[in-house]
């Protein structure tokens, strides 16, 4: 049995707390009441929920925490602690589909000298696999007790590249299409599957070798990155710099490919 820290423990409690709701809530998913938050965007009762019962669990564990919420925004903590990053449901229109490809998103942002916060910790939990990803900085990562690490591909003909496509409302069309066309024909194939979170989390245990994306939320993606990172990879912005929070671009991959994937993506983009 792989040890770890309380707060993978307390993250662990609160994602499985949430997951038989969320997982009856899938069964039914045609009687869910939804409410519209933008074009293509919507928030079912399932996320709201769920929310509420990570919320619940991560404040009784660390009460002076702040937390930051994908419905329910900003919530002030002390400013000196670190702070929740919560995502209940990362891929809510594959839920309201029936799509079976979602999962919850929990990490830990710590506040470095500088003012910037970095992911201390991070779990991506998939309630239909019940399927724990988990890293803890300077630790690894993990798929329940079993360590990861991103794949040993080294060639960009043989590997498998996950994104995400703009839609109605989301992404540059445009911009994501000279990326594509710049990375396509290079690799094995692309993928998009529908939950950024879980596809960093298939990056660091090396389902698939690479990843880009961008348009994505703090909540998306805090708890993957470190994931990735941990595993042995690299998360960078497309540009190749360490600013993908503050861009919202992401390059994911390990080593030998992150490099060559990096260097289409900005040459796609310049």
């Amino acid at each position: 049995m792989v040890s770890h820290s309380g707060l993978i423990t307390v993250m662990t409690r609160a994602a499985r707390k949430a997951a038989p709701r969320l997982r009856r809530d899938f069964g039914e998913v045609e009687q869910l009441q939804v409410s519209r938050k933008g074009p293509a965007d919507f928030v079912s009762m399932a996320d709201k929920r769920a929310e509420e019962s990570i919320v619940d669990e991560l404040r009784h564990a660390r009460p002076d925490w702040g937390l930051l919420l994908e419905e329910g925004g900003e919530i002030a903590g002390n400013p000196d602690k670190p702070r929740w990053v919560v995502d209940p449901l990362d891929g809510t229109t594959n839920f309201l589909h029936g799509i079976p490809h979602f999962s919850t998103s929990i990490a830990v942002l710590e506040r470095r000298p500088d003012g910037r916060e970095d992911v201390s910790h991070g779990l991506v939990y998939q309630p239909l696999t019940d399927e724990s990803f988990w890293a803890e900085r300077g630790r690894g990562a993990w798929l329940q007790d079993r360590r990861l690490r991103v794949s040993a591909r080294r060639d960009l003909d043989d590997s498998i590249i996950g994104t995400g496509i703009p839609h109605l409302g989301r992404g540059q069309p445009e911009s994501w299409s000279k990326i594509y066309n710049a990375v396509a024909p290079q690799v094995s194939g692309v993928r998009r599957f529908g939950s950024a979170a879980l596809d960093l989390a298939w990056v660091a245990a090396g389902r698939m070798d690479g990843f880009w994306e961008d348009d994505l939320d703090v909540w998306d993606t805090a708890a993957g990155v470190i994931l990735v990172k941990e595993a042995g990879g690299f998360v960078t912005d497309y540009r190749g710099g360490d600013r993908s929070f503050d861009r919202r671009e992401y390059v994911a991959a390990s080593g030998a490919i992150h490099s060559k994937l990096q260097k289409l993506v900005a040459g796609a983009v310049r």
